[in-house]
């Protein structure tokens, strides 16, 4: 698994730091409002774990799912794969997003979303691409920005692999290039 990472972007140690930091930042703006944090399905999993145990305040969490890639590359059409299980009305929710790359995923998820009536929606990703983004997208809070590069590790994949490294690295060329995959979310 290793061997296919061309080099590391960000180590355990600096994504613990960085998650953190966006815990603490979050409790300060949020706490008094209880926030709900709804997460969206897969690679998101790692972040939110770590990211509410960062946080010191009252909160719930929600899952949504979503799709919208064919192989390795968007489809451009995004579908609903798993809905929340509570209502979020009158609710202040945090989406918790694990990449940000075109911004159609999450644009999508946030229309879903504010269709609900919350009290508000801010969103917070562990990393965002915006050299890539065709959507606008107002993102709350970052953990990193980075490059336009082919991710994995800490939730994210490709082909359903490396999500469980515990560090970011780009992914070899030879390894996803024309071959088959379905990296998530």
């Amino acid at each position: 698994m290793h061997d296919d990472v061309e080099r590391v972007l960000f180590t355990q140690g600096q994504i613990r730091e960085r998650v953190r930091e966006l815990g603490a930042e979050i409790s300060r703006d949020y706490c008094q409002r209880h926030p709900h944090l709804v997460t969206i399905l897969k690679g998101s999993i790692p972040f939110m774990a770590d990211l509410i145990r960062a946080m010191d305040c009252p909160l719930s969490l929600d899952v949504i799912g979503v799709a919208s890639y064919a192989g390795h590359q968007s489809s451009g059409e995004v579908r609903l794969t798993k809905d929340l299980d509570n209502p979020i009305e009158g609710r202040h929710v945090l989406v918790v997003e694990d990449i940000i790359d075109t911004g159609l995923t999450l644009s999508y998820v946030l229309r879903v979303l504010r269709q609900r009536s919350p009290a508000s929606v801010k969103v917070v990703t562990f990393l965002d691409k915006p050299s890539r983004r065709t959507t606008p997208i107002d993102v709350d809070y970052v953990g990193f920005t980075i490059p336009d590069a082919f991710v994995v590790g800490y939730g994210l994949d490709w082909s359903q692999r490396y999500r469980n490294l515990s560090y970011v690295g780009v992914l070899k060329r030879e390894i996803y290039a024309g071959g088959p995959s379905e990296p998530e979310g």
